[in-house]
């Protein structure tokens, strides 16, 4: 007898890396179910609010359900404040907006990323039930344990058990941090058969946003 399953992942990798006055959240653009590709042209990431972005991967049904969630939260935050939501802000309306769902949770795994109110880059990773942490740099999806591994050894962000607390942005450029980006990325999909076909780079800064894509494995 077939067994009721509500879930289903679509694959797909995200990463972001937070610097002194940048963040850079990118993703990949397939889109697929098993051995299936069912588009190659799928974003993964949504902007949320002027200097915050949420890049998200594994099922795509909870994922749009999850950004419209969050859009309607934001919109009734404006209204209230007259104001637009920062990134740390946001970052907790979404843990509880995940923990919310709890016991019925959103199959996503998300990182958020964008400037804090210092203008500092901020990144936040987070598990499907509202867990957590502001890090440096993060990576989710079907290709994550490929790149953790290759962003820890060129970005070795400090331990969050020292004290006094360090500062977790990573020490490179702008530039050198989208170059590392398009590495990872470029390693993962010949590795990560749910990886590939282009990669979308956000690019958040003081003077706004912007996007840029390369193109990848499409095998």
């Amino acid at each position: 007898m077939a067994r009721f399953d509500p879930y289903e992942n679509n694959g797909g990798t995200c990463v972001a890396v937070a610097g002194a006055d940048y963040c850079v959240v990118a993703a990949d653009t397939r889109l697929s179910v098993g051995y299936s590709i069912l588009t190659r042209d799928h974003s993964k990431i949504a902007q949320l609010a002027d200097k915050c972005v949420l890049a998200s991967s594994g099922f795509q049904g909870d994922i749009k359900a999850l950004q419209k969630n969050l859009a309607a939260k934001e919109l009734v935050y404006e209204h209230n404040h007259n104001k637009k939501m920062s990134c740390p802000a946001m970052a907790q309306l979404l843990s509880n907006t995940l923990y919310y769902k709890r016991f019925f949770p959103y199959y996503a795994f998300n990182v958020l990323g964008g400037l804090d109110n210092q203008g500092k880059g901020c990144v936040f990773s987070y598990d499907a039930v509202g867990s957590y942490e502001r890090t440096g740099y993060s990576a989710q999806g079907t290709g994550a344990a490929l790149m953790m591994p290759v962003l820890d050894n060129q970005l070795k962000s400090p331990s969050p058990l020292l004290l006094p607390a360090r500062d977790a942005v990573t020490p490179l450029s702008e530039s050198e941090a989208v170059d590392l980006v398009k590495d990872v990325f470029a390693s993962a999909t010949e590795r990560d058969i749910y990886t590939g076909d282009r990669l979308e780079i956000v690019v958040i800064n003081s003077s706004g946003t912007r996007r840029e894509y390369i193109e990848l494995r499409k095998d």
